[in-house]
C-alpha cells in the first residue's frame, strides 16, 4: 500500500519535471517519453518570463502569512488555554465557527471591503484575507498543545516573577515549537498555492502570485508548455524542500497536545 500511494504522489510530479525538460512539440508527439535534448533553456524562459516576480511576491506573502498566523494563533490559544472566565467559551465558540466559512461565500464583501480600504491589488490584499482564513484551525491546534502544559510549570514562572506575556514569549513558545513548526507548515502550504484569492484581488502582474501568475503563461491560441511546466516545477520545489526539511517537526506537532484537548 506504502508503495501503491508512493506511486500516486511522486509519478505526476515525475512526469512535470521530465515534460519540463521538453519541447512543446515532443509533449504533444509523445506525452509520455522521456527528453530527447534535456532544454534547460525552459526554465530560464519561465524565469525571464514572470515567475521571478511572482517567486517573490509569493515569497513575501507566505513568510507574512505565517508569521501572522503564528503570532496571532499562538496568542490565542495562550489565552483560551491558561485562563478560565465566562468569555472564554464564547470566545472559543466563535474561534471554531471560524472554521466552518468557506472563502468563497466571502469573496463579494470581501471584494468590496479591500476596495473601499484602498489596498486592494496589493499584497495586503491577500496576507490579511490568508491570516483571517488560517487563524480558526491553526489557534484550535496550538491550543490543543497548550492545554497539555502542565500548570506547575506555568505557576513557576509566576513565581519567578514572569507576568503572562514573559510566561508566553519565555516558556511557551520555546516549549512548543513542533506544534508551532505544525502550523507553518499548513500555513505554508495554503498561502503558495492559493489561486482564487490571487486572481480575484490582484489585477497587476506586478503582485501577482505563482499560482495566479502561471496563467499568464496561456494565450488564447497556443499553450508554451515547456516554460509552463517549468514555472510549475520552480513552484513546487520550494514547498517540497520546505516540507521535507522540518516534517521531524511535523509528525511531532501532529501528535502533540493528543493526551489533553
Amino acid at each position: 500500500m506504502l508503495v501503491v500511494g508512493f506511486i500516486l504522489v511522486a509519478y505526476p510530479l515525475f512526469w512535470i519535471l521530465m515534460s519540463s525538460l521538453k519541447k512543446s512539440e515532443e509533449i504533444s508527439i509523445n506525452i509520455w517519453s522521456l527528453p530527447q535534448v534535456p532544454q534547460w533553456n525552459n526554465y530560464k524562459v519561465a524565469w525571464d518570463k514572470g515567475i521571478s516576480q511572482y517567486f517573490i511576491n509569493s515569497f513575501i506573502v507566505t513568510l507574512s502569512t505565517i508569521a501572522g498566523v503564528v503570532l496571532f494563533g499562538s496568542l490565542a490559544a495562550f489565552g483560551l488555554s491558561r485562563y478560565k472566565s465566562a468569555w472564554t467559551k464564547y470566545a472559543l465558540l466563535i474561534v471554531t465557527g471560524g472554521m466552518m466559512l468557506n472563502p468563497q461565500v466571502c469573496l463579494i464583501p470581501l471584494y468590496q471591503l479591500l476596495t473601499r480600504l484602498n489596498i486592494r491589488n496589493t499584497l495586503f490584499a491577500l496576507i490579511i484575507p490568508y491570516i483571517a482564513f488560517r487563524l480558526p484551525l491553526n489557534t484550535l491546534l496550538i491550543r490543543s498543545f497548550f492545554l497539555s502544559v502542565p500548570r506547575e510549570i506555568e505557576e513557576s514562572a509566576t513565581l519567578d516573577g514572569c507576568g503572562s506575556l514573559q510566561t508566553y514569549f519565555k516558556i511557551f513558545l520555546p516549549m512548543s515549537s513542533p506544534i508551532l513548526i505544525t502550523s507553518a507548515i499548513l500555513t505554508a502550504y495554503y498561502a503558495w498555492n492559493e489561486f482564487l484569492f490571487a486572481v480575484i484581488f490582484i489585477d497587476s502582474n506586478k503582485y501577482r502570485t505563482i499560482p495566479a501568475g502561471l496563467m499568464s503563461f496561456r494565450d488564447a491560441l497556443q499553450v508554451d508548455w515547456g516554460p509552463l511546466l517549468a514555472g510549475m516545477a520552480i513552484s513546487a520545489i520550494p514547498i517540497m524542500i520546505f516540507f521535507i526539511s522540518v516534517q521531524k517537526y511535523f509528525i511531532k506537532g501532529m501528535l502533540a497536545g493528543s493526551v489533553k484537548g
